[in-house]
């Protein structure tokens, strides 16, 4: 593939972004939930940053108390939240973090 094709290819795709989809708390709820129960740090991260975006970065910092920066920041992926700042944005959003005994 020539560099000419593959800007052509780059120019005709568009990026795609799940918080374009998660429009009610259901569905964010169960993103969250399987995300946890993946147990992985980057898959948690992610699924929080989409869910903070499907519900608006402005009000998530107004409500955590963290500036917009610092919440693209920690929630992008291959962030690295504090537990601190995963328990604010927890709280803002409304849900609740489970635990459950291992199988």
């Amino acid at each position: 593939m020539t560099e000419e094709e593959y800007a052509r290819m780059m120019k005709a795709t568009t990026r795609f972004d799940g918080a374009e989809y998660l429009d009610d708390d259901e569905s964010q709820s169960e993103l969250l939930s399987d995300a946890l129960a993946t147990g992985d740090l980057d898959v948690i991260t992610a699924a929080l940053g989409i869910v903070a975006r499907a519900r608006g970065m402005t009000e998530l910092a107004q409500k955590t108390g963290l500036t917009r920066s610092a919440l693209y920041a920690a929630l992008k992926e291959g962030g690295n939240p504090t537990l601190d700042t995963v328990l604010k944005v927890v709280k803002a959003l409304g849900v609740q973090l489970k635990a459950n005994r291992a199988a």
